[in-house]
C-alpha cells in the first residue's frame, strides 16, 4: 500500500502540471490563430512537503496568469512535473528523465539544496539552466555552478540581521540548532563568523539528523536543558522545525528565560503550520526577507489562498509566503526570457558521462544570459538577479504571539535595526540599542531574558578558593562536622556582595583548590586560574592579578582593588640634625646663585650712586664690605639716583621671598620628622647587587626576571612576618633591601608595620585583582557591573576598614622626592627679573654718563676758543689766571699749561 502511495505522487504531480499547461494554452491562444511554440520545462519538487505544495500552487498560477496577460506571445512554457520524494538520488533520476525523454531545456527546482547540487552539475554538462526558488544554502554558487540560478536569497544574507538582533540585547552565548544536511550546514560558517565579529560565543552546536525520530529530538533538547545558555538559533526545514518546537514546549523550554530565533526557512511557512505548532512557537523571534505590501500582492494573496485550499483540501489554511512569491516570479522570469530568445530548433550534441548518455542543448548559453539579465516588476518588487541570485538588503523581524505573528521591526544593511522601514533613508541606527516594537517573550513575558540560567539539574555555581598567607585577604577553613568550605576575607566579602547585587539568584558553593596545609601555598596562581578552563570551577576568586597571559584561557571581571606593583622599603631620617643643618634648606646651586646676585646687585648700586663711589676708600676688604652692605641694607641708605632705587626695590622683594622660603624650610626640617625610603629606584638594586624579596607563587617572580634581576639575587617569602624579618636583616645580612609586591598586599602589610616601612611606587602597572571565569561566561558582565557598583560607593570603604583597618599610616603614600631642600629652579624667575632690571639700569646710567661728558667737553672747547679771541682783541678786558681756573669745573689746571696762561699786561 505504501509503495502505491509513493508511486501516486509522481503521477499526480505530472498530471497536475500537464492539466495546468493545457489550460493555459487553451485560454490564451494568439488572435492570429497561430500555434505558439512550446518550450519544455521540467519541474522537480517534493510534492508531499509544505514547500513543495506551495510551489505547485504558485507555479501553476504563474503560468495561467502570465499567458492570460500576454496572449500574443509566440512561445509557451510546457511544464513537466516530477516528484523527488525528498530523496536526492530520485531527484537526480527525475532530472535525467526530463532531459533525455522530455527534452526539457530548463528545470525549475529542485526544492532542496542537496538536490540542487547534483542536478546543477547535470545542468552544467547539458547547458540547461537550473532555477531554484527554495535552495538557499550558501554552498551553491554560480561561480562553481554557472547554470545554477537562485531566484531566492542566499542564507548568508540573513546572518548579520540575526547577529544584530543578538547584539542589541547583549546576549553573550548562543547555541545553534540545525539539520545535518546541505541546507542546515551551509549557513553555519557564515553565522559563526557574524557572531564572532560581535564577540558572541557558540558553546555548543546541536545537529539534528534528517532521519532523527521524535524521541531523538527530545533527547537532544534534554541535553540543551542541562546547559547554561538559553539563546537558541534554529535553522531547520519546516517539518523538523515543527517537531522541535512541539517537543520544546513539552519540556518547558518555551517558558520565561528562553530565547528562540528562527531563520528564514522556518519563518516563511509559519502561517501554514497547524495552530498547535504555532502556539508552541509563541514568544519566538524570526528573520525573513522584507517584501513591500502592494495592491498587486494583496490581490494575488487572496486568489492564492483560495487556490491552495482547492489544491490541498485536507491541509491547514496557508498564507502567502516568500516561497510563494519567489516561485511565482520565477515562472514569469523564465517565460520572459524564453520569449526573448525564442524557441529554436535545438541542436543536440552527444555527451557521455559515467554510463549516462546526456544531450547537450546548444541554446542553453543564450537562455542563461537572457534569464540573468531579465528585469521586471514582480510580486517581490524589482526582480533583478546579480551573481546568479536575488539580492536582499532589508529583513523583517517577527515575533510569534499566540497563534499568529506580528512584525516588531526591520534590519537594513548599513542602517541596522529600526522600528520602521524606510528604503530611501540613509540614516544609521544603533545595533547596541534595540529600536524595536515591544516583544512578547516565551512564557508571555515582557522582560528581556538575560540569555542564561543555572541548569535545571540544580548544580550550584562552583567557586574556587585557596589559602593565602595573609588572612585579611582570604581565609579558608574546613568545617570539622560538615566538611563544608568556610571562606572569609576582603576578596570573599566583595564576591558575596556582588552576588547579592545580581538581578537574579545564583546559588553557589566554595570548592578548595589544593588543601589547607602550607604546601598549598606553593601552588601556582596560573594553575589556579587554569582550573576554570579545565571546567573544574565556574569561577575562581581571591588575590588573582589580571594578567595578559591568563586572559588567553579565562575571562576576568573588572578589578576590585587598586592596581599596580610597588616596593616595601625601610625608612630613615631624611635630614641629619647636625651643626650644618642651617645650610640644608637651600641647595648648593641656589646658595651659589644667591651669592653671585648679591655681589652683582651691590656693585650695581655702588655704580649708580656717585657720592657713595666717591667716598669709597680703603683696602679691598673694605670695598667688599661696602658692596655686601649695600646689597643687604641699601634700603636704609639715602639713595639719590632713581635707577638705584628701582634696583633696590626689586632686589629687596627677591630677598624677602628667599628669606621667607628659607625660614619655612628650616622650620620644617627642625620640627617635622622627615622619613625617606632607603631605596627609590629598583634598578639601583641591580647595579649594587643587592638582594630583593617577593611573594612566592606570584607573577612578581617572572616580572623581576624580565627587568634583569638574577635569580640568585631573589629571595621568596610567604608570610608578612617573613617580610619584616628579611627587611630588618638587610641585604648584607641574609635578608633583602626591598620587597616587591602588589599594592593591595602592601597596604595590608603597612597597616601592621607602619612605623618602619613605606611604599615606593607603583613601579609597574597591573590591572589589579579580579575574579576569573571560563571564556565567554555570561556572568562576567553582570558581576563586573556589580563590582563597579560596590567600588563606587561606601561598601568598599566598609570592607576595607573591616579587613585592613582604619589605622592612618602616614607612610602608605607614594614616595617620589628625595629631598625637601629648595633649589634654583624654584626661583629662577625671580633671579631673571632682578638680573634684567639691574642690567638695564646700568645700561641706562652708562648712556646718560656718556652724553653728560660729551656736553661738558663741548663747553670746555667753547671757553678755549673765547680765550684765543681775547688775545687778538686788545680792547677786550682780560681775566686773571685764578678766575680762569675757577671757571674750569672739570678739575685743576694742567701744570704743563701754566706757562701758556694769558699774562697780565
Amino acid at each position: 500500500m505504501s509503495l502505491m502511495l509513493k508511486m501516486e505522487s509522481p503521477i499526480k504531480l505530472t498530471i497536475f502540471f500537464y492539466i495546468a499547461t493545457l489550460f493555459s494554452v487553451a485560454t490564451s491562444q494568439p488572435s492570429n490563430n497561430l500555434t505558439p511554440a512550446q518550450f519544455h520545462v521540467g519541474v522537480i519538487l517534493d510534492s508531499t512537503t509544505l514547500v513543495g505544495k506551495i510551489g505547485q500552487t504558485s507555479i501553476t498560477m504563474a503560468v495561467e496568469d502570465f499567458y492570460m496577460t500576454h496572449e500574443n506571445y509566440r512561445t509557451r512554457l510546457r511544464l513537466h512535473g516530477r516528484d523527488a520524494n525528498s530523496d536526492d538520488l530520485q531527484a537526480s533520476s527525475a532530472a535525467l528523465d526530463l532531459l533525455q525523454n522530455m527534452k526539457t531545456e530548463a528545470i525549475i527546482g529542485p526544492q532542496k539544496s542537496s538536490q540542487a547540487v547534483m542536478i546543477s552539475k547535470i545542468g552544467n554538462k547539458t547547458q540547461v539552466p537550473v532555477i531554484s526558488f527554495s535552495a538557499t544554502s550558501p554552498t551553491l554558487s554560480s561561480m562553481h555552478l554557472p547554470y545554477f540560478i537562485r531566484t531566492t536569497i542566499n542564507d548568508a544574507a540573513e546572518v548579520h540581521a540575526i547577529a544584530a538582533l543578538i547584539k542589541s540585547y547583549g546576549w553573550r552565548e548562543v547555541v545553534l540548532i540545525y539539520e545535518d544536511t546541505e541546507f542546515g550546514r551551509g549557513i553555519i560558517p557564515f553565522l559563526a563568523d557574524a557572531l564572532q565579529e560581535i564577540d558572541v560565543r557558540i558553546p555548543y552546536q546541536s545537529l539534528i539528523s534528517e532521519s532523527s525520530t521524535d524521541g531523538q529530538i527530545q533527547e537532544e533538547l534534554y541535553k540543551l536543558q542541562t546547559m547554561q545558555t538559553r539563546v537558541f538559533v534554529v535553522h531547520m526545514t519546516p517539518s523538523k522545525g515543527a517537531t522541535l518546537f512541539l517537543k520544546a514546549r513539552e519540556l518547558g523550554m518555551m517558558e520565561e528565560g528562553y530565547v528562540w530565533i528562527m531563520t528564514n526557512g522556518l519563518v516563511n511557512v509559519i502561517e501554514c503550520f497547524n495552530r498547535n505548532v504555532v502556539r508552541a512557537m509563541s514568544g519566538a523571534l524570526g528573520v525573513r526577507p522584507y517584501v513591500p505590501k502592494t495592491v498587486k500582492l494583496e490581490n494575488f494573496a487572496t486568489r492564492w489562498r483560495k487556490r491552495f485550499h482547492e489544491d490541498n483540501p485536507k491541509d491547514e489554511p496557508c498564507e502567502v509566503s516568500t516561497f510563494s512569491i519567489w516561485a511565482y516570479d520565477t515562472v514569469n522570469a523564465l517565460a520572459l526570457a524564453v520569449e526573448k530568445v525564442g524557441v529554436q530548433s535545438t541542436k543536440l550534441e552527444e555527451n557521455f558521462t559515467s554510463c549516462v548518455h546526456l544531450p547537450v542543448f546548444s541554446n542553453g548559453p543564450q537562455l542563461l544570459k537572457a534569464i540573468s539579465n531579465i528585469k521586471f516588476q514582480g510580486l517581490n518588487g524589482n526582480f533583478e538577479l546579480r551573481d546568479g541570485q536575488l539580492q536582499y538588503s532589508t529583513f523583517e523581524i517577527i515575533n510569534v504571539v499566540g497563534t499568529g505573528i506580528r512584525g516588531i521591526g526591520y534590519w537594513r544593511e548599513k542602517q541596522g535595526l529600526s522600528r520602521r522601514v524606510d528604503t530611501n533613508s540613509n540614516k544609521s541606527y544603533s545595533t547596541s540599542l534595540p529600536d524595536l516594537n515591544p516583544i512578547i517573550w516565551p512564557g508571555e513575558s515582557i522582560k528581556v531574558p538575560k540569555g542564561w540560567e543555572i541548569p535545571v539539574s540544580g548544580r550550584k555555581l562552583r567557586v574556587g578558593v585557596r589559602i593565602t598567607p595573609t588572612s585579611g585577604f582570604m581565609n579558608v577553613e574546613i568545617d570539622p562536622v560538615t566538611n563544608a568550605i568556610i571562606a572569609s576575607g576582603y576578596a570573599i566579602d566583595v564576591f558575596e556582595e556582588a552576588i547579592k547585587r545580581l538581578p537574579y539568584s545564583v546559588p553557589f558553593e566554595y570548592k578548595l583548590f589544593g588543601d589547607t596545609s602550607e604546601s598549598s601555598l606553593k601552588l601556582s596562581y596560573d594553575d589556579y586560574v587554569y582550573q576554570v578552563y579545565l571546567g573544574n570551577y565556574d569561577v575562581v576568586i581571591g588575590d588573582i592579578t589580571i594578567r595578559y597571559n591568563r586572559t588567553r584561557y579565562a575571562d576576568f571581571s573588572v578589578s576590585y582593588t587598586e592596581s599596580g606593583v610597588g616596593m616595601i622599603v625601610p625608612v630613615k631620617e631624611a635630614v641629619n640634625r647636625n651643626t650644618l643643618i642651617f645650610l640644608k634648606p637651600l641647595t648648593a646651586d641656589l646658595w651659589l646663585v644667591s651669592i653671585v646676585f648679591l655681589i652683582y646687585t651691590g656693585i650695581a648700586i655702588l655704580i649708580l650712586e656717585p657720592k657713595m663711589r666717591a667716598s669709597l676708600r680703603g683696602s679691598l676688604s673694605m670695598h667688599i664690605h661696602t658692596i655686601v652692605h649695600l646689597s643687604l641694607f641699601a634700603y636704609k641708605e639715602k639713595l639719590e639716583s632713581l635707577l638705584s632705587k628701582i634696583v633696590v626695590i626689586v632686589w629687596v622683594f627677591v630677598l624677602l621671598v628667599l628669606t621667607s622660603s628659607y625660614t619655612a624650610s628650616l622650620t620644617s626640617m627642625l620640627t617635622v620628622q622627615q622619613l625617606q625610603p632607603t631605596v627609590t629606584d629598583i634598578h639601583d638594586l641591580i647595579n649594587k647587587g643587592d638582594y630583593i624579596g617577593y611573594k612566592k607563587g606570584s607573577f612578581v617572580e617572572g616580572l623581576l626576571q624580565q627587568i634583569g634581576f638574577d635569580e640568585s639575587k631573589m629571595r621568596g617569602y610567604y608570610y608578612p612576618e617573613e617580610f619584616d624579618e628579611a627587611l630588618k636583616k638587610g641585604s648584607t645580612n641574609g635578608g633583602v633591601s626591598v620587597i616587591v609586591h602588589s599594592i593591595p598586599y602592601i597596604k595590608l602589610f603597612l597597616a601592621k608595620y607602619c612605623d618602619s616601612y613605606t611604599m615606593v611606587g607603583p613601579i609597574f602597572k597591573t590591572a589589579g585583582y579580579g575574579f576569573a571565569f571560563p571564556k565567554g561566561s555570561p556572568l562576567v558582565p553582570d558581576i563586573s557591573h556589580a563590582i563597579l557598583n560596590i567600588t563606587d560607593g561606601d561598601d568598599i570603604i566598609r570592607i576595607e576598614k573591616k579587613w585592613i583597618g582604619d589605622k592612618n599610616c602616614h607612610n602608605t603614600g607614594s614616595i617620589i622626592d628625595k629631598s625637601n631642600s629648595l633649589n634654583f629652579y624654584s626661583f629662577w624667575g625671580l633671579f631673571l627679573i632682578t638680573g634684567v632690571v639691574t642690567t638695564i639700569s646700568l645700561l641706562i646710567f652708562a648712556i646718560m654718563s656718556f652724553f653728560k661728558k660729551r656736553r661738558k667737553m663741548i663747553s670746555i672747547m667753547s671757553l678755549e676758543m673765547s680765550s684765543d679771541e681775547t688775545n687778538d682783541n686788545r680792547d677786550l678786558p682780560t681775566i686773571s689766571q685764578e678766575e680762569y681756573q675757577k671757571s674750569n669745573t672739570f678739575g685743576p689746571p694742567d701744570k704743563h699749561n701754566n706757562d701758556a696762561s694769558p699774562q697780565m699786561p
